[in-house]
């Protein structure tokens, strides 16, 4: 990938010691044009405060000639919706993922897991839907992307997910389902490494393969489309 916005540091409290210049160094060696960091957001276990994330907007948006959004991954905490930073400060962000993460989040039905995520949606600068695929929150597929196109967010390909070392279950075959509804429906997928650390910046090879399986349409691949990538996350990077 030139873009990849799934991304982690030593902020993110577990995983890697790497920091965001780690990271923007390791993204100039792979040639990526764009790079978004997205740590855990505080209710995760050894996540970085409120005052990072509140800092991050003043961060140098340009490293060893990459370019770089911040945002932050949120948990979501009840089939309400509620998240773990203020609105106040998602506003300042550049984008956010949500995502359901045990055992911040009580395991439900895939009406309740997928409800979680349509409420969440609601949340200023929600851009991506994180790792969607995991077994253990099973969602109703349709209705999640029914949603997605409703509040016009993304929804990601998580290669980590699909990775032979993924602990996320038969991501595939929710993948698989998954990417139907977005090309039924038109809406974008976002491929994400979800690196933690700098040893998978940028990789991407399991996602592209189930694209490759599933024929998917190219045109709704965002990381391939920055003007597309752009109608979402309204950034001068992406001007």
């Amino acid at each position: 990938m030139t873009i990849d916005l799934h991304t982690h540091t030593i902020a993110s409290g577990h995983g890697t010691a790497d920091t965001i210049t780690d990271l923007a160094r390791e993204a100039a060696a792979c040639q990526m044009s764009l790079l978004g960091i997205c740590d855990h957001a505080p209710a995760m276990a050894g996540a970085a405060s409120v005052s990072y994330f509140r800092s991050l907007p003043r961060c140098s948006r340009k490293r060893f000639g990459v370019s770089l959004l911040f945002g932050a991954e949120l948990n979501i905490l009840t089939e309400a919706g509620d998240v773990d930073l203020e609105d106040s400060v998602l506003e300042q962000l550049d984008y956010a993922v949500i995502s359901l993460h045990s055992p911040l989040f009580r395991r439900q039905s895939a009406a309740g897991n997928t409800n979680a995520f349509i409420h969440a949606m609601r949340h200023p600068n929600v851009t991506i839907i994180g790792h969607p695929d995991d077994d253990r929150f099973p969602v109703i597929p349709d209705d999640l992307i029914t949603a997605a196109r409703k509040f016009h967010v993304l929804v990601e390909l998580n290669n980590s997910s699909l990775s032979p070392d993924g602990y996320r279950g038969d991501a595939a075959k929710t993948d698989r389902l998954l990417l139907q509804c977005c090309r039924d429906h038109q809406v974008p997928i976002l491929i994400g490494s979800d690196s933690h650390g700098c040893s998978h910046i940028g990789d991407d090879r399991y996602a592209r393969e189930l694209i490759f399986q599933t024929g998917f349409p190219p045109e709704l691949i965002a990381n391939d489309n920055p003007k597309l990538l752009a109608s979402y996350i309204r950034s001068e990077i992406l001007l």
